[in-house]
């Protein structure tokens, strides 16, 4: 039985695998043709605005077609638009002319609150919007509609799995198009729509399971004991689910799980071993540890990853709670999150939260300061000077930040977001317009590891030892140290540097996290003065925005990777991983609700004995005890990532872990490929 599991499975990788670097999700995004038919039938001068856009995400659903094959137990594949050029290419003109709709701005990246569709169905919820009693009566009206189209859609998806011959999967669809579940199958079932529902029909990206031992739990509980469910066919249940995300998404983004924290049952065992059948690249699985873990789910946790599936992560429970209720949520819901793609923080099923928005170079921003302030007094000047560039950049991007909030409230409605997310029915209010209860914006920091070296080489070289000039140290950076690599090599190796528990280079981390926390502190957004909340992790900026910078002081060539995320920059963990987590959790993360990934690299050979894996456990432990945010690792070794250079058709699902995130090695940049090559491999624990 099991021999015939893995084949299914493997014949859906291969089908998804060999779909390449597409994504449907994408395409329906960018095709405009189904809302186009509707919209030609109304007529626009009576139609309000909000009424249009909750048409439009009817239409969208509605159009919708599923398939599915008879190795999957669920139904979940949607099928690429297909409509003629002429009728694409109207469609866009069309929307490209219409004053609905803002493309500036995040969606998604959260979890939906699945309790009210759970418990009463879709029926149920018609009832409760009718009912909600608030003076918002157009707003309820575009709820309703787009509770319609989702209906349409599931009832899309009970005919195509009619028309297949599987029965039993239309029967499930049906019911789910009024009633709630009552089976395990039921509920996963409607939490891929709903996932599904929201992706495609507000266009709202990144929208993911979530929490699935708390929303499941009690469903699977049930079914096991009455007999109507394995655990065997639960995991099988769960990694259809995780094929569905890679069918829908091409690689390059993030979809996230999290279990354990305040619940711990066997859902959060089976959310990692259904990874082992799915074996893509989608979701990551965070393991949401605190004291109470049991140590048998983090084994689980390491032994997954020492078989090279790098999707599990460690998330530090305390630090995050610490975290949350610094921004204000209730002490009782603080247990209640989801890092909602890569390492971001949001409260489950009640976020509005922009993540990412946006990136900031802290590199690029010294060395403007360096070209700028070139007669610096000394290095406390210098160093206040850096960080008054910093406070305005972080200033103009929260102007920016309100103007998009602004823009989207005044012309932009997710009205099935908006019912998945508390509390848009109570209040009466679209997602757009303040419905949710958290409205953050989450910005992040960039190449703090470089930074912080580079520091210490222009505090020691310049202003105490005096050995050069802050424009001498200027041109070298501009010239990428041609005809100079002595000196390059000096910055390189003779001065302290982050990531090796140097009190005197770890000291600078603190100086900085407190200036552009305080900053960002200080600005509100629309539309409930909701926090800007910094954080350090980088998904693939960390290449990006390193190709866009010249050299730096710490010996960093032009146009290299930075750091990513909190840990040490590439090649500099001198005295091995112990060390790293020690400099790493030498300052404060809380603060960091933005997300703080650290990333270690093993090869894999080492990860093959129990007692090693054991040694990596107690590492993880003492990464977490000590107060660090999150951490994850890679165990493809560097001598099957250059076979995978050479010969990319043969490692088509090689999943390694980037800033935060998963993503398949032969689809990486050549330039992210080699910085993750020259990440520090650890050959012992």
């Amino acid at each position: 039985m099991a021999q015939q599991v893995d084949a299914r499975f493997e014949r859906l990788r291969k089908m998804i695998l060999q779909s390449g670097n597409e994504s449907i999700m994408y395409e329906h995004w960018n095709s405009h043709v189904a809302e186009y038919r509707m919209e030609r039938e109304l007529d626009l001068s009576i139609v309000p605005g909000e009424i249009l856009l909750a048409n439009r995400v009817r239409a969208k659903l509605n159009s919708l077609k599923f398939t599915l094959t008879p190795d999957e137990g669920m139904i979940g594949r949607v099928l690429k638009p297909e409509y003629t050029p002429e009728e694409e290419k109207a469609a866009a003109e069309y929307f490209a002319a219409s004053p609905w709709g803002c493309s500036e701005g995040q969606t998604g990246h959260a979890e939906p609150f699945y309790d009210d569709i759970f418990e009463l169905g879709i029926e149920g919820l018609r009832r409760k919007i009718r009912n909600a009693g608030n003076e918002n009566e157009m707003v309820y009206e575009t709820f309703l509609i787009a509770l319609d189209g989702f209906a349409g859609m599931i009832a899309n998806a009970a005919e195509a799995a009619r028309r297949s011959g599987n029965e039993r999967i239309a029967a499930v669809c049906t019911k789910l198009t009024s009633a709630p579940p009552e089976t395990f199958q039921e509920a996963i079932q409607l939490m891929w729509f709903i996932m599904l529902g929201i992706q495609i029909g507000d266009r709202a990206g990144l929208v993911g399971p979530g929490r699935i031992d708390r929303r499941l739990g009690g469903f699977y509980e049930r079914d096991l004991a009455a007999g109507k469910i394995t655990r065997a066919e639960a995991c099988e249940y769960i990694a259809l689910l995780y094929c569905f995300i890679n069918a829908l998404c091409g690689s390059g983004l993030a979809y996230a799980v999290m279990v354990g924290g305040d619940t711990v049952n066997d859902i959060s065992y089976l959310a990692l071993e259904a990874l082992r059948l799915s074996r893509l690249v989608y979701p990551s699985v965070g393991i949401c540890a605190n004291a109470s873990t049991p140590k048998d789910l983090k084994r689980l946790a390491v032994e997954i990853i020492s078989e090279g599936l790098p999707n599990p992560a460690f998330f530090n429970d305390d630090v995050i709670r610490a975290g949350l209720r610094r921004y204000g949520v209730p002490e009782a819901e603080c247990g209640n999150y989801i890092n909602s793609t890569c390492v971001e923080i949001t409260p489950c099923g009640a976020s509005n939260v922009y993540v990412a928005s946006p990136y900031f170079n802290l590199c690029g921003c010294l060395i403007e300061t360096m070209k700028n302030h070139q007669d610096a007094s000394d290095f406390e000047t210098f160093l206040n000077l850096y960080l008054d560039r910093l406070s305005e950049k972080i200033r103009t991007a929260a102007s920016d930040q309100n103007r998009i909030r602004l823009l989207r409230s005044a012309r932009m409605r997710r009205p099935l977001q908006s019912i998945f997310t508390r509390d848009c029915i109570a209040r009466g209010l679209d997602i757009e317009s303040g419905g949710a209860r958290y409205n953050w914006v989450e910005c992040s920091f960039v190449g703090l590891a470089n930074l912080v070296d580079s520091l210490q080489v222009i505090r020691h070289e310049v202003f105490e030892e005096k050995l050069l000039t802050m424009q001498e140290l200027n041109s070298l950076c501009e010239n990428d140290f041609r005809g100079r690599e002595d000196l390059r090599l000096r910055f390189l190796n003779a001065h302290p540097k982050y990531g090796v528990a140097s009190e005197e280079a770890d000291s600078l981390i603190p100086l900085v996290i407190e200036r552009l926390e305080s900053e960002c502190a200080r600005y509100r957004f629309h539309p409930d003065r909701a926090h800007f909340i910094p954080g350090t992790f980088c998904w693939v900026m960390h290449q990006l925005l390193g190709s866009e910078t010249e050299a730096t002081p710490d010996g960093r060539r032009a146009k290299f990777p930075f750091a990513d995320g909190a840990g040490p920059a590439q090649g500099r963990e001198k005295l091995g991983p112990t060390a790293a987590v020690h400099s790493v959790c030498s300052w404060d993360h809380s603060g960091l609700i933005g997300g703080s990934a650290f990333n270690m690299k093993y090869n894999q050979a080492l990860l093959k004995t129990p007692e090693n894996r054991e040694k990596l456990l107690a590492l993880i432990d003492v990464f977490l005890a000590g107060g660090g945010f999150e951490t994850q690792i890679n165990v493809a070794d560097n001598s099957q990532l250059k076979k995978a250079v050479e010969h990319p058709e043969d490692y088509a699902d090689l999943v390694v872990r980037i800033g935060g995130y998963t993503d398949y090695f032969v689809k990486l940049s050549p330039e992210m490929q080699q910085e993750l090559l020259l990440r520090t491999e650890y050959a012992e624990l």
